[in-house]
């Protein structure tokens, strides 16, 4: 295996002491290229030991094993793994609870899912505080929940693959950058005494258009005996080689960035002139160990400057003591994620997210046990929207590392994780996966070995499992125009569609997902069905029918947005009441902020919006006058952070008392405060560039004061109002001291804001 860069984050290592006995030379040098971390030397000696060594000590044949087990695991050699573990279980019963749980997994990757059950419930009586036991125990008496969507998937291996690792793609300007360990320069390359492959460096492909490559499908049926992986073999039980492509040129990404060590998986910002990278331990060409002699992995950074990579620079939170690695920015760029093996984590390695700020870095968050395990999670990647994919050994998967995505909401992976099933996972490691925001097509690497050896670079592309949506009036049976669908998804409003003259929307459906799907049109009443995917159908398009009703009820619709934005609010609790006979219907918003409801004639009505850290909103309405009728309204939110400029406060130079066009700006800063009774407000004031930093803190102050006294005679309390100067710390426009500036430039800075710094 040749992905360094993901294994040095595995190496804690288990050290096993011999006794005390005098060893033989063989074991002594398969000892010494154990503890060199050189595995491939360690296997082979460990075997020629086990082979030739006649007088063996039981307990040195035990431990010997118990190492070439691990180094065949450290190599991916899953076969071998297997034969050496199902030697030692079967001739020892007092060994460690690990090699259970190493036994188990090397079925698994091997694809032999009955015995691996097994082994887990083995190892899950041993380690009852470890649930990958239990957990895999019972995943594995039911796989076919693994292959629901694998028919809507088309794989393709790279044209840029070569014989040695290639994988962790990466968007980049059009095209791809990836870690490789080819050597296409010609020149002698090091060597990684791990596994004896060459060190690994970015490299860069520069149109994905090039790289769909024609009859290269790799999807399989569910029943292929190599769904998802797996080498062809020849009848004397070598590998197949497999047709491969011509390999498509790829250029060195950086010769800035790489180096004599290893480069691995990076990240950009949106702007692709920010990049983040992993490396080993090193500086200015002299690599770095750890206390115990291991070169750990960090993250460094780099500007792009007129076309180069420059000011090459370790993020804050790097350590000699632990690798962190594998780093993702977030869709907007204010987080990233990341993998490392610090202290205090959950398993081997675990998630963890860090703020980013203006180009400063806050301090790391484990992401917490919903999405850590026992086991080792890595190889993060956001996507647009809020699904954050990463891979894992220890979530319930097919073998190895699997691909799993996870919906965040604050930052919680509040629904759990899902596993992205066949073909996407195989029974081999499954990672690097990036994709678009509705994983429609995208890229992943994979050791499956359907291509060029080792680890590759995959396509695949999601095809639409289309659903049509029939809208008809239920008397007559006649299409209806123009209604409006709401789709609901696991209870949440998504997007709202129209029919068309025939009645008809439609949609790609996801698998393992409960729909609602609700009509709405004025003179009918509001009517719904479920559709669920939990089951496939091998139907390649679906249907599903509303029937409508005439009514003369209310169609209530509208808009939740954000106040400081006025962009559509997500995930807002919608209830509608009827002051009538109080009676309550409940919608969650989706991304658009949708909401509908139907209402009986003549009700007055009342309607609450609530979420998280934003001051509820309550609207009132009378009865309606007309029967059969579309109401429709939107309503905005106030949350805590939110920055509101008060446009016409304005100043006079030098000056700090409220002109009269600023006091009718605070009458609705009053109007406001006094429709949330609980909110609570910080006035910022600002000054223009003139004059000396102290002084411009000191007016500034004024100002702000003069603003908060304006409100507390108008009958707001003072304890619900902090007043702070700025000074000219926050000029808006770029006239700071030396710019010359017009008046009404110098002006736009002289303003007052206010800030939510409490809701309720």
């Amino acid at each position: 295996m040749n992905r360094i860069v993901r294994v040095l984050l595995l190496a804690g290592l288990a050290f096993w002491s011999l006794t005390a006995q005098a060893q033989s030379a063989r074991l002594r040098a398969a000892n010494k290229q154990f503890d060199n971390l050189s595995y491939v030397s360690a296997v082979r000696a460990y075997e020629e030991f086990l082979r030739t060594d006649k007088k063996k000590d039981p307990a040195e044949t035990r431990d010997a094993m118990i190492k070439l087990g691990y180094s065949y695991r450290k190599l991916e050699d899953t076969r071998n793994a297997e034969r050496v573990y199902g030697e030692l279980v079967k001739s020892n019963t007092d060994l460690d609870s690990e090699v259970y749980l190493y036994y188990a997994q090397s079925l698994a990757q091997n694809g032999k899912y009955r015995e691996s059950q097994k082994m887990y419930s083995q190892y899950g009586e041993k380690q009852k505080e470890d649930l990958r036991g239990r957990r895999f125990t019972v995943s594995y008496m039911d796989m076919s929940r693994f292959y629901q969507d694998s028919s809507s998937y088309r794989l393709s291996s790279l044209p840029i693959n070569s014989r040695q690792a290639d994988f962790s793609p990466m968007y980049y300007k059009g095209g791809l950058v990836f870690v490789s360990a080819r050597d296409e320069s010609g020149a002698v390359k090091r060597v990684f005494n791990w596994n004896q492959t060459p060190f690994l460096d970015l490299y860069f492909h520069p149109d994905t258009n090039q790289l769909r490559v024609p009859g290269t499908d790799l999807a399989r049926g569910v029943n292929s005996a190599v769904l998802g992986g797996g080498s062809e073999t020849k009848p004397d039980g070598s590998e197949a080689q497999s047709e491969t492509t011509p390999l498509t040129k790829a250029e060195i990404f950086s010769r800035t960035l790489n180096t004599k060590y290893h480069e691995g998986p990076m990240t950009f910002t949106k702007d692709q002139n920010f990049i983040v990278f992993t490396r080993n331990n090193s500086s200015k060409g002299k690599s770095g160990k750890s206390s115990d002699g291991i070169r750990k992995l960090k993250l460094y950074s780099s500007v792009n400057k007129n076309g180069k990579w420059v000011e090459i620079q370790e993020v804050p939170f790097n350590s000699n003591e632990y690798s962190v690695g594998h780093p993702a920015f977030s869709a907007d760029n204010t987080r990233m994620y990341f993998a490392s093996d610090m202290p205090g984590g959950y398993g081997g390695t675990d998630l963890y997210v860090v703020e980013f700020t203006n180009g400063q870095w806050g301090t790391p968050v484990n992401m917490g046990k919903e999405i850590n395990t026992e086991g080792n999670e890595m190889f993060p990647f956001a996507a647009e929207g809020d699904n954050l994919y990463f891979s894992s050994d220890g979530h319930e998967g097919l073998g190895g590392l699997d691909v799993f995505v996870a919906e965040l909401k604050d930052g919680i992976a509040y629904k759990g994780v899902q596993n992205a099933g066949a073909p996407i996972n195989s029974e081999k490691d499954d990672f690097g996966f990036i994709t678009d925001k509705n994983r429609t097509s995208g890229y992943f690497s994979s050791n499956r070995k359907k291509g060029v050896s080792d680890d590759d670079i995959y396509s695949f592309r999601h095809t639409c499992k289309q659903l049509n949506i029939l809208v008809y009036d239920a008397k007559t049976g006649t299409p209806l125009e123009n209604a409006d669908v709401r789709i609901l998804r696991n209870g949440t409003n998504q997007d709202l569609r129209v029919t068309n003259e025939k009645g008809r929307t439609d949609l790609c459906v996801d698998s393992n997902t409960e729909y609602e799907f609700r009509a709405i049109k004025e003179g009918y009443a509001l009517n719904s069905v479920r559709f669920s995917t939990l089951t496939q159908s091998p139907k390649p398009v679906l249907n599903v029918s509303i029937y409508l009703e005439r009514s003369e009820n209310t169609v209530v619709k509208g808009v939740i947005k954000t106040e400081v934005n006025q962009q559509p609010a997500t995930g807002v609790k919608v209830t509608l009441r009827n002051d009538k006979d109080k009676s309550e219907q409940t919608v969650t918003t989706g991304p658009d902020g949708g909401y509908e409801f139907d209402v009986k004639p003549g009700a007055p009505y009342t309607i609450t919006a609530q979420k998280d850290r934003y001051a509820t909103k309550k609207a009132q309405y009378s009865k309606t006058k007309k029967k059969a009728q579309v109401v429709t309204d939107s309503l905005g939110l106030y949350g805590v952070g939110d920055v509101f400029q008060l446009k016409n406060i304005y100043y006079d130079l030098n000056k700090f008392f409220i002109r009269a066009d600023a006091a009718q700006e605070l009458e609705h800063v009053k109007a406001i405060l006094k429709e949330y009774p609980q909110m609570q407000i910080e006035l910022r004031s600002h000054t223009d560039s003139r004059a000396t930093d102290t002084y411009n803190i000191r007016l500034s102050e004024n100002r702000a004061r003069a603003a908060m006294d304006y409100l507390v005679s108008r009958g707001i309390p003072a304890n619900r109002l902090v007043a702070r100067g700025y000074g000219e710390s926050e000029i808006v426009n770029g006239c700071v001291d030396g710019v010359n500036c017009s008046e009404g430039e110098h002006q736009q800075n002289r303003r007052t804001e206010f800030k939510i710094v409490a809701v309720q």
